[in-house]
């Protein structure tokens, strides 16, 4: 995995002109059978993904929280909404919660999520590749193609199941 999680970044860079036309014309005129595709794929890469492996993810971006993710995770750590707040998050420049640093302070040395059951709404969908109109994220998705090798392969098995 540490091999993988090294070329990624390059694997992406190469891909992103050719997935950034791929993704334009796909929101141009998406197939009707897109989301069930993207949901195909998705349960296929992840059934062969360990993301415990990984946790790249975790490693070197932030979720956005959102109010009731605060409200949720600040009870669940048995916190004061504004105390949760103040030790873990800070505005972003988009104006949204962001964690104050990375990799997550929640995430432990086996690569396990502290507070997964009750987790950020953004960590639960991650990498979003099995979200419902799906080419309406394409940015973000070719964004998560450096960080998530699943992103990264269901991205490259899409362009072959339903080439443009």
């Amino acid at each position: 995995m540490k091999e993988i999680l090294k070329q990624l970044p390059q694997l992406a860079k190469d891909k992103h002109n050719e997935n950034k036309k791929y993704f334009a014309k796909l929101k141009k005129k998406p197939p009707k059978n897109l989301d069930y595709v993207m949901q195909e794929l998705h349960d296929e890469e992840f059934s062969r993904m360990d993301c415990l492996s990984c946790a790249n993810c975790c490693k070197t971006t932030g979720p956005l929280f959102t109010n009731a993710d605060i409200e949720r995770i600040s009870k669940h750590l048995k916190m004061k909404t504004q105390q949760f707040i103040n030790t873990y998050l800070k505005v972003d420049e988009d104006n949204d919660y962001v964690l104050q640093e990375v990799p997550c302070t929640f995430l432990d040395a086996e690569n396990y999520c502290l507070i997964y059951d009750v987790r950020p709404k953004a960590c639960r969908e991650y990498p979003h590749t099995d979200r419902k109109k799906f080419h309406k994220i394409s940015d973000l998705t070719i964004k998560n193609t450096a960080i998530c090798p699943a992103a990264y392969n269901i991205v490259e098995a899409i362009k072959k199941r339903l080439p443009k």
